[in-house]
């Protein structure tokens, strides 16, 4: 079960600052040269689930402590979470790629669709990826639900005050994003899209295709929750049947290849079988098949992880820019160990002290408050 810190009043779930490393792992890997072999967009998949189940997490423990989310603290909190690094990291693209030092070209209106988040959108009209950002899509996704998702949450408690009847409709709408895709892959007669069919990256990368993502993980948070709900099922059962089995069901979504069924199925089993991977990982972290995720340079990477996701294709682009004759182990090596500088810096020189700023700010009565309820900060959401 999650710590939780009596002098910071905040929620810590160990074993999630773990996943956020696996899932890190699993994007360099790919991004790296082994996308043959490493399912890079697994990894996106897991920080959405993750995204959606911690913003999901603190707003209802906010509810049912306060009777409401304070949406001015919640969204000052997600500014100063996410962009001074990302605005940071694209001033640097820019910068590289205006003095030639960045091979590819200084796209201006590339640069501002990414700066307004609306790089997805831009990629899928055909618009070009400045080097360095081809990652940022996903935090297109991300930021557009951290701009509805609270009044979503909000009216969907005032309409469904059950949290099993919340769980019905997050996986509802789950449910038609999956039937959404496959209209898009398998178009109907009233629909023309590409001369008969939809493919990567309109339905990888639009939030209208991939926003179930994060909703798998919202809908663990509201019914089920492992870091606030009780369960009935033995600790046995967690470990050695729904872990196995949800393990097992991801193996088979790698295994088949078909890009129909990539751009359609696959996500939506990913995010079902995250849901029990999750509940064990958070409930019994002590066991063995998961301590790894508590161990302390794995917790540590999982910190660094949104620094070392924003950089680590810039990096990998220099590096093969300045190594161009060297091998792909040679290239990952230095990548990695470079990505992991430029990580550890941004996180000790701009997220730390935002993150101090953001206490700072938030440090009014009502906040205050809030606070020693244990309801700002988990994990750093």
């Amino acid at each position: 079960m999650p710590s939780k810190s009596s002098s910071q009043g905040a929620f810590h779930i160990a074993s999630l600052d773990g996943m956020r490393a696996v899932a890190i792992l699993i994007v360099f890997l790919s991004h790296a040269g082994l996308s043959h072999a490493v399912p890079g967009l697994f990894g996106v998949t897991v920080f959405f689930f993750l995204s959606g189940y911690l913003i999901s997490t603190l707003l209802r423990v906010e509810c049912e402590r306060h009777g409401s989310v304070n949406l001015r603290q919640f969204f000052l909190r997600r500014t100063l979470r996410i962009l001074p690094p990302f605005y940071l990291v694209l001033a640097i693209i820019a910068a590289l790629t205006a003095t030639d030092t960045l091979p590819g070209g200084f796209h201006g209106q590339a640069l501002t669709a990414q700066s307004l988040f609306a790089a997805n959108y831009w990629e899928i009209a055909g618009g070009v990826q400045p080097p360095g950002t081809e990652v940022f899509w996903s935090l297109a996704v991300e930021e557009h639900f951290h701009l509805l998702f609270p009044f979503f949450y909000l009216a969907m408690r005032r309409v469904l005050p059950e949290r099993r009847q919340q769980f019905a409709l997050l996986l509802t709408l789950c449910a038609a994003l999956l039937i959404w895709r496959i209209l898009l892959v398998h178009p109907l007669a009233a629909i023309d899209l590409h001369s008969g069919s939809a493919h990567h990256p309109r339905t990888c990368h639009a939030t209208d295709t991939r926003l179930d993502g994060l909703l798998f993980g919202c809908a663990l948070a509201v019914w089920g929750n492992p870091a606030l709900d009780g369960t009935r099922l033995r600790r046995s059962h967690w470990l050695w049947l729904l872990l196995p089995s949800c393990i097992a069901l991801l193996l088979a979504t790698f295994v088949i290849r078909s890009v129909s069924f990539r751009e359609t199925w696959r996500y939506t089993l990913q995010g079902l079988a995250l849901m029990p991977i999750f509940i064990t990982a958070i409930r019994h972290a002590d066991a063995l098949p998961l301590r790894f995720l508590n161990w302390r340079w794995v917790s540590r990477l999982g910190v660094l992880s949104y620094a070392f996701y924003l950089t680590h294709a810039l990096v990998l682009k220099l590096v093969k820019h300045g190594l161009p004759a060297t091998s792909m182990l040679l290239h990952g090596t230095a990548a990695f160990v470079l990505t992991l500088a430029a990580s550890w810096a941004i996180h000790q020189w701009v997220e730390t002290p935002f993150l101090r700023l953001r206490r700072h700010l938030g440090s009014s009565p009502a906040a205050a408050a809030h606070k020693q309820s244990g309801v700002l900060v988990l994990n750093r959401a």
